[in-house]
């Protein structure tokens, strides 16, 4: 860590785009296999999707396990912290909404529920979180 400051701390683990998006996918998207991350829209290259999978891994952003169907397959799922993102992700999607000058229809997945009732949809969103990812 390059110093103590507590921006710094959330920037040396996702101060690039690359890394907020995978966590928008297993948020938002329902991704949680290697190869949804890649078929995103932004197109993630493999070398940096491994990357950023194993920066978030060892930063208990994310956990992976094998999956219980097809065991050669790995599910990537949220941890605690890493649904603790949630309102940074909401926040961005937000400034994003007032500010850009034109956004994709699933702007509403991302801000609609915080945008009608901030914390209530924020509180909402993640109890879904945790049924999904934390069980």
């Amino acid at each position: 860590m390059r110093s103590d400051c507590p921006l710094n701390y959330g920037l040396e683990i996702f101060g690039d785009k690359w890394t907020l998006l995978i966590i928008r996918d297993l948020m938002f998207f329902g991704k949680r296999y290697y190869n949804e991350f890649l078929a995103s829209d932004e197109g993630i290259s493999t070398t940096v999707l491994a990357d950023r999978l194993s920066l978030l891994e060892r930063q208990k952003i994310i956990r992976k396990r094998k999956d219980k169907e097809h065991k050669q397959r790995i599910v990537y799922s949220l941890t605690e912290k890493g649904i603790d993102l949630l309102p940074v992700l909401i926040n961005i999607g937000l400034w994003s909404d007032k500010y850009a000058s034109r956004l994709n229809p699933h702007r509403d997945i991302i801000i609609g529920a915080a945008k009608k009732d901030y914390m209530s949809g924020i509180e909402e969103m993640k109890r879904r979180l945790y049924d999904i990812h934390l069980q």
